[in-house]
């Protein structure tokens, strides 16, 4: 008979406190997410109130407690938070749908205040899949490439330098996984280009004549289709013009951007966080004063939650509990937001002096690494808020972007190389447009190695037609 034995073990764990829950969910929040926030909170919390509602003279600065001490509350109240402080857990977003086990107060769940980001969503996705090691390494660094719009620009040859070289990785095992990854949601996500896209979205319908001929058309006749009349589509499908019309429907329906976030409000505004301006020289960020709410502690109820007893001071002492934990994670939230702005403009300087062209390859991860926060901090204090410039306001998401080798050995944004082709193609002959291969030339003449390919990937990308179909326009 085997015995039993006696195992003792030590585990650690981090568990998000009161305070790090709200500041998690404030510094996800946009702008006008957080007025809301704020607003609820003024009128369930009688300690809290705008700073211009505050009193003034009757229970200013003369009549305040002359001591510093904390109210009486059963436990100490600490105001050093630090986002640092719960970065254990990574990425601590749930999958899309879920709600999040945060303990409040009361110890209910709290849905996570925003959708994780898509790139995440892939992750955990294929983290799923039986893969192996070898596998899981080249999903991520697909899913490391996915860009924004849920399209996957990076050729093969990318792919691979981001593995190991003693790894060998071939090709073809890059093409397995990949097509693991276009199985994930959103449909058509990890594409390589319009017409992929658009064919992984119809395969995942069920299957129907309608859906048959939609396959066709964006298999066979995607370029042309703008311009192809409907008469002309039935004579090359062989289908009646109510086959051709519920199958260009069908298409209609599909999302070219897969990746593209939803959004909340259809006619949301726009409130800049941050304001850049150029000072002596040097680019600079501050918080706009609009964007942040101005809340202060009624030093009324403050004085009478430490003198009262009972039940009543034992809310009072709560409230203002709350208050403080709220107005230290709004501090935390501009502080975090000044880290990140003045790092963007002091990478992306040049574009701020002379436009998209000149935007330098920037990743979160760069940006962590110099402010000293996780990645999935910058994730969210780059989501939704924005900053105003002089070229105009921008999420600050728009100043990241991937490189692309040059000749002289450094590299360029894909964002860079997009507002090239398109100043190229802006300033071409109507009579002479430019094919990809001479756009291609053209970048390659500037510096920038570009297969023709990934010039027709990015020209597709910013809805440009081709060379063929902006003739026939002109």
């Amino acid at each position: 008979m085997v015995k039993a034995a006696l195992q003792i073990g030590l585990s650690q764990s981090l568990k998000l406190t009161p305070q790090l829950t709200q500041a998690i969910k404030l510094l996800a929040m946009s702008t006008l997410e957080l007025e809301l926030e704020v607003t609820s909170l003024l009128e369930s919390n009688p300690v809290l109130e705008r700073e211009e509602d505050l009193p003034g003279e009757d229970y200013g600065e003369e009549s305040a407690p002359s001591d510093d001490r904390e109210p009486e509350t059963g436990e100490d109240i600490d105001d050093g938070l630090d986002l640092r402080d719960y970065e254990e857990y990574g990425d601590w977003n749930e999958p899309s749908g879920s709600a999040s086990s945060y303990e409040g107060d009361e110890g209910e769940r709290e849905r996570a205040a925003d959708a994780p980001d898509l790139r995440t969503e892939l992750a955990w996705q294929m983290a799923l899949r039986p893969l192996s090691d070898r596998d899981r390494a080249i999903a991520a660094a697909l899913v490391d490439a996915i860009d924004d719009d849920g399209y996957l620009r990076e050729d093969d040859a990318a792919i691979l330098l981001a593995l190991p070289a003693d790894w060998q990785v071939t090709t073809d095992e890059v093409a397995v996984v990949r097509t693991l990854l276009q199985q994930c949601d959103p449909p058509g996500v990890g594409a390589r280009d319009l017409r992929e896209c658009l064919l992984l979205q119809l395969r995942q319908h069920a299957a129907a004549p309608t859906r048959d001929l939609a396959l066709r058309i964006v298999a066979d006749h995607l370029e042309t289709l703008p311009k192809t009349d409907m008469a002309l589509l039935v004579r090359r499908l062989g289908a009646t013009p109510a086959e051709v019309d519920a199958a260009l429907r069908l298409i209609r329906s599909l999302k070219p951007r897969p990746g593209e976030r939803p959004v909340d409000s259809e006619n949301e505004a726009v409130v800049p966080d941050l304001i850049a301006r150029k000072i002596n020289g040097r680019w600079r960020v501050q918080l706009n004063p609009s964007s942040t709410p101005g809340i202060g502690i009624n030093r009324h109820y403050e004085r009478m939650a430490a003198a009262s007893k009972g039940e009543a001071g034992s809310y009072l002492r709560g409230r203002l509990q709350e208050a403080r934990w709220l107005m230290k994670s709004l501090q935390q939230r501009g502080e975090t937001l000044m880290k990140v702005g003045n790092c963007i403009v002091r990478e992306q300087g040049a574009f701020l002096d002379y436009g998209p062209e000149a935007l330098r390859p920037l990743t979160l991860r760069a940006i962590a690494e110099e402010v000293g926060l996780h990645e999935s901090t910058i994730s969210r204090a780059t989501t939704r808020k924005y900053m105003a410039t002089p070229r105009g306001v921008f999420e600050l998401k728009r100043f990241f972007s991937s490189g692309v080798a040059t000749s002289e050995g450094g590299e360029a944004s894909a964002t860079a190389i997009q507002a090239m082709i398109r100043k190229l193609i802006d300033a071409e002959q109507k009579a002479k447009p430019l094919s990809d291969q001479a756009l291609m030339e053209s970048l390659k003449q500037a510096g920038i190695q570009v297969a023709r390919r990934t010039v027709a990937k990015y020209r597709e990308a910013m809805n440009i037609p081709s060379s063929s179909d902006r003739l026939r326009k002109a």
